[in-house]
């Protein structure tokens, strides 16, 4: 079993964490049963962007990366508190401890900020948030080569720049950990587009 964790900040965006449940989800009871996706944050109950609480399966500190095979980011806004969160010691701990063992980490959005500010795609290419130049020049000063595309992938490291790209990331994702057909038998079953 494949095993990816959904790494939630408070302020979210739940469009950004659905797209990763679902689609890992869809593979585990319709398609070959291999995935399947666990949440974590600070604390048991985190509040979404527009206030949405969800309680996770796990606290940062319960987590062990050696039994995941992933790490999944959703960005999320700044006036719901995401940053605080999302640029917390332990969040850039866990980032990097997931980096360390090689492992896939799939952002979207401004999901790609704490994994900058983690010092992980430090002299790597990445993208972010792209309508308001602000997320980007963030992105550059953690000296990451900026990437101006919809989805960059960098050795394990998947970025997106804005929530439009949130399906297709959790589709690579899903390719990454099963493979091109599985993914795009996913896809065609949830009504997207082969790609």
């Amino acid at each position: 079993m494949k095993k990816v964790l959904l790494l939630l900040a408070d302020g979210f965006e739940t469009l950004e964490a659905s797209v990763f449940i679902d689609v890992i989800g869809w593979n585990l009871v319709d398609g070959d049963g291999t995935t399947q996706l666990f949440s974590c944050g600070l604390r048991r109950e985190v509040k979404s962007s527009f206030s949405q609480r969800v309680v996770v399966d796990y606290l940062i500190d319960e987590i062990n990366t050696a039994e995941f095979d992933a790490l999944a980011i959703p960005g999320g806004f700044e006036e719901f508190g995401y940053y605080k969160d999302a640029y917390s010691d332990e969040f850039l701990k866990l980032i990097r401890m997931f980096d360390a063992q090689s492992k896939i980490i799939a952002a979207v959005c401004v999901g790609a900020l704490p994994i900058a500010r983690s010092g992980v795609l430090t002299n790597r290419r990445a993208t972010t948030y792209n309508k308001r130049g602000i997320r980007q020049e963030e992105l550059g000063s953690y000296e990451v080569n900026v990437i101006n595309e919809p989805i960059v992938t960098d050795c394990n490291v998947i970025t997106s720049w804005n929530p439009s790209t949130a399906a297709e990331v959790a589709f690579l994702l899903l390719e990454r950990l099963t493979s091109k057909e599985q993914a795009n038998f996913i896809r065609e079953i949830m009504g997207f587009k082969l790609s």
